[in-house]
């Protein structure tokens, strides 16, 4: 793999991406990021340039495993990134023969996986944009009094660790952290100044951690804070777009009412655990 490091040729890759969207979306929202300003600080690495059928986007080395999961564009994938020092979620992959490639791979090196299978067609939307001079949906919505729309604070990230099904642990919540400070979030914030209902954007662009607390669910919350993102995305060129599990309805439901598509496939998300016991480095 070849470490892409030009500015020019990452340029070059992003409009190479972009015309492969929507399958590249994830990689490409991370190298979008990565040609303004790299918050997460990522590298990407190609199989050969100029004509490449390989990208992967990882956390540099220096910055370690914390900051983000790897992003893999690729019919195949040849490599995995490391070091695998802790539990690491690698987000949705697309392409024919990634999960089976990652699969071999972790198997030889002692490392558990759990996969979680996202139904694309469900799952993975993209918004187009706006027509001009229509009024935003989450600006026609009312809220309540005492309800205000604002980013998630990162002083809050405890709070969206403790529901996330993958949190719970110093490392999730360093990550939550980190998207808070660096990436785009919306939330409403109740009257006591806690989020309510919230979404969160990673490293690859992509929306992320939507959750509305029990006790105010029923009311569209998510789809105005949906909105709000989704405004904040396309006005710094991004495009929109996550992935749903099939049963979650009412992220469906404010997702289909924000004017989401649904596009065809099938997306993975692995959860990587090494094996406690396994000698360091191996």
């Amino acid at each position: 793999m070849l470490l892409l490091s030009c500015s020019s040729k990452l340029l070059l890759l992003e409009g190479a991406l972009r015309r492969g969207l929507p399958e590249t979306l994830p990689v490409y929202g991370a190298v979008m990021h990565i040609n303004r300003g790299n918050p997460a600080g990522h590298e990407v690495l190609v199989d050969s340039w100029p004509e490449f059928k390989v990208v992967l986007s990882r956390p540099r080395r220096e910055v370690g495993p914390v900051s983000a999961p790897p992003a893999i564009s690729a019919p195949h994938a040849s490599s995995l990134p490391s070091p695998w020092a802790s539990a690491l979620r690698a987000p949705p992959c697309f392409q024919n023969g990634v999960y089976e490639a990652i699969r071999d791979m972790a198997k030889a090196k002692d490392i558990h996986l759990d996969l979680f299978q996202y139904v694309m067609a469900w799952g993975l939307v993209l918004l187009p944009p706006a027509p001009p001079n229509t009024c935003p949906l989450w600006l026609c919505c009312r809220l309540e009094e005492g309800l205000t729309l604002a980013p998630v604070p990162p002083s809050h990230a405890a709070l969206l660790n403790n529901v996330w099904d993958f949190g719970g642990n110093l490392r999730s919540l360093r990550y939550l952290e980190m998207l808070t400070r660096c990436f785009p979030s919306a939330c409403l914030l109740g009257p006591d100044g806690h989020p309510v209902s919230w979404s969160l954007t990673d490293p690859l662009a992509c929306l992320s951690h939507g959750y509305t607390l029990p006790a105010y669910r029923g009311q569209h919350y998510q789809g105005t804070v949906l909105g709000a993102l989704v405004g904040q995305l396309h006005a710094q060129g991004f495009p929109a777009f996550c992935g749903v599990l099939p049963e979650n309805k009412p992220s469906l439901g404010a997702l289909h009412r924000l004017g989401f598509c649904s596009q065809p496939g099938v997306l993975y998300m692995m959860v990587l655990k090494p094996d406690p016991t396994a000698a360091p480095g191996h």
